[in-house]
């Protein structure tokens, strides 16, 4: 209850006195707050029963009981809400729980960039091509793809299709969870089409072997199923850009006392919005949620310290998940500093690497990639810092599709870089296809089990 007790000039709109960065400049106010005052009658898209689910677990995760792994994609597409390419997303981060919760023995927590990840941060305002400018695109939330003022010109109304988006994707999710979907005695329901010839297939079918082998004899000497076999919990994140939109859900429930975002289970702040006077912040202090905070080059252990006292000056458990993203190159330089910074403050939190956002880059032709091994070296990075740290890594972050992309190089069968224009489908950044995100979990597990982590 730390924003409320402390702060109670807070409100869900005292951001509106900050500087708010990353924001589109709609041309008609009258019809913004037409959209809004419609999206505030709205029912919420999650509960705050999910909510506070989500920041126990989270509170177990910092405690190493229970790892984090968050996925999905850069930015949603609208055209991208079908039932097909919904159920890829979910069956890969399922596979990526089976395999991590084999190789860790530990509870995986399933967190998916689903349902909401519309909006997206741009390093300008304009876009100018042939001498024409036009405002950048700032996701569907927003704005459109096409280079045209029609196109660029933010429409209020997206926001509406968002949430009505986000709320058929939560609910399909829903459905093939508490349908039997996450069964972990039919993981046959969870294959995609291209694993008959992955090179991790072979592996992958013997966890999932001993994990049937094992399920059978509990069951048989229990003589009761048991229930987290057969059913994954889920929840959704995004990061909280666009403010107007995450205020027009931000609800105060009086069973509980406190305010809550309730478009999604854990909104996250981005480094460009991260500063300490600005709107971003202001905003999440007073939410209930679990909040995440993207941490990387440019931050500094001041700053970062600022932020655990805004954003938890309580010490809450579950409160704070600190994603850092420096790249495979700085982060033996830059993280064991922002670890010290966190341990000073006395604070639980729960960090998690992202391996992706520091390691993009732009082959000859122009695209942008990443490199598995680059992602790899992070990764392994950042577990041996926090062990040497005395400090705990408990999650990960990526991007990632269950489609059969390339768009990041390397992994097991050795994309190349003139293999990224035969499957490069993401309008923003570079995912890891369903292989190489298979290949990463298998290989986190034996990471944590080399360093005893």
């Amino acid at each position: 209850m730390s924003s409320n007790k402390h702060s109670p000039e807070w409100s869900p709109s005292s951001w509106q006195a900050k500087v708010a960065e990353q924001q589109p400049l709609y041309p008609d106010q009258e019809k913004v707050q037409d959209v809004l005052g419609r999206l505030g009658r709205l029912p919420p898209l999650v509960t705050s029963w999910e909510v506070e689910k989500l920041k126990a677990d989270i509170a177990q995760a910092q405690r190493g009981e229970a790892f984090l792994l968050q996925g999905g994609d850069c930015a949603e597409n609208f055209e991208d809400c079908q039932s097909d390419l919904i159920a890829v997303k979910l069956k890969i981060l399922l596979q990526m729980s089976v395999v991590l919760l084999h190789g860790l023995k530990m509870p995986i927590i399933r967190v998916g960039r689903m349902a909401g990840q519309y909006a997206k941060p741009r390093s300008a305002d304009t876009e100018t091509r042939d001498g024409v400018t036009l405002p950048s695109y700032r996701g569907d939330l927003v704005n459109r793809m096409g280079f045209t003022p029609e196109d660029r010109t933010p429409d209020p109304e997206l926001m509406i299709k968002g949430y009505s988006l986000s709320a058929l994707t939560l609910n399909f999710v829903r459905a093939l969870v508490d349908g039997g979907f996450a069964d972990l005695h039919h993981p046959e329901y969870w294959d995609l089409d291209f694993l008959g010839h992955s090179p991790q297939k072979a592996e992958y079918q013997r966890i999932v072997s001993s994990i049937s082998d094992s399920l059978d004899f509990l069951e048989t000497i229990s003589r009761r199923p048991i229930h987290q076999s057969s059913h994954a919990t889920f929840f959704a994140s995004h990061e909280g850009l666009h403010l107007p939109y995450e205020q027009a859900q931000t609800r105060y429930l009086e069973h509980r006392k406190r305010w809550y975002n309730l478009s999604t289970h854990m909104p996250w702040i981005g480094m460009r919005t991260a500063t300490m006077d600005g709107a971003h912040v202001e905003l999440f202090r007073g939410i209930a949620n679990p909040i995440g905070v993207k941490v990387g080059p440019g931050m500094t252990a001041e700053w970062l310290h600022d932020l655990i006292s805004v954003l938890n000056p309580d010490n809450e458990p579950g409160r704070l998940v600190l994603i850092h993203r420096f790249g495979a190159s700085r982060i033996k330089d830059q993280l064991p500093e922002m670890i010290r910074a966190v341990q000073a403050t006395g604070s639980p939190v729960l960090w998690v690497c992202d391996p992706m956002h520091g390691n993009t880059e732009t082959v000859a032709s122009g695209v942008k990639t990443r490199r598995f091994e680059n992602i790899l070296s992070e990764l392994q990075s950042a577990f041996a810092i926090h062990q040497d740290a005395g400090s705990h890594l408990g999650g990960v972050h990526f991007e990632l599709t269950g489609e059969n992309v390339t768009e990041c190089t390397g992994g097991a069968r050795g994309l190349a870089d003139g293999d990224l224009a035969r499957a490069y489908k993401s309008q923003v950044d570079p995912r890891l296809n369903y292989e190489q995100a298979l290949e990463m979990a298998m290989l986190i597990a034996g990471c944590r089990q080399v360093l005893g982590a």
